[in-house]
């Protein structure tokens, strides 16, 4: 396999964001007066954004009346506690810095919307070739737009990347895109053969020998 770019989701493969954003509706519970929820049941929720994170925390739909009130204000605690625990996950760092040393490109292709990727890029002080968020197009992952942008951006064939992810539709935007999909065990999804993955791998340092 010829390798010259990898792209990565960004939460549960690049970063562990999990406890910043279980602490966001931790804290937007307390403010409401009701019982905080485990971390371990909120972390497989993370993947879906905080609008999910609404949904479970208080057990409602989107069309309580307070939902927008809610939404609006775990965001804002989500905001200014973005890096509170936030961290690459063990061998991230020595991976990205492998793969800057083969001057290989690397990039990440996120639903996060654009202004808290590149708030916690920045506070991570995380330089990745190219970002591309849930914002940036009309669509977002599943749909093969974003990782064919981010190949744009670069001028890198699909058949060149592989993108790394720990979600299904991660999985399904490459297979989308024509592009080799890489599933982590280590992030938030629960992975499974019915995924349709090409590789799979436990630690990041592996993705070394798919290159």
């Amino acid at each position: 396999m010829t390798v010259s770019t990898i792209l990565f989701d960004l939460d549960g493969t690049l970063i562990d964001t999990a406890p910043d954003l279980a602490y966001a509706l931790n804290k937007l519970l307390e403010e409401n007066g009701l019982t905080q929820k485990p971390y371990d049941q909120i972390k497989p929720l993370v993947a879906f954004g905080g609008k999910a994170l609404i949904k479970f925390g208080f057990e409602c739909e989107d069309t309580h009346p307070k939902f927008v009130v809610w939404h609006r204000r775990i965001l804002e605690i989500y905001t200014n506690n973005i890096d509170r625990s936030s961290a690459t996950f063990d061998g991230i760092d020595d991976l990205i810095n492998t793969l800057k040393k083969k001057k290989l490109h690397w990039g990440i292709v996120t639903n996060k919307p654009e202004n808290l990727t590149h708030l916690l890029l920045e506070k991570l002080n995380i330089k990745p070739d190219v970002v591309v968020c849930g914002d940036t197009l009309e669509f977002n992952k599943p749909h093969p737009a974003p990782l064919l942008y981010a190949c744009a951006q670069l001028a890198v064939e699909p058949k060149k990347c592989l993108f790394v992810g720990d979600d299904l539709n991660d999985m399904l935007a490459g297979s989308n895109a024509n592009i080799k999909t890489v599933a982590v065990t280590y992030g938030y999804g629960c992975v499974t053969k019915n995924w349709n993955y090409d590789h799979k791998i436990d630690q990041p340092q592996e993705l070394l020998e798919l290159i």
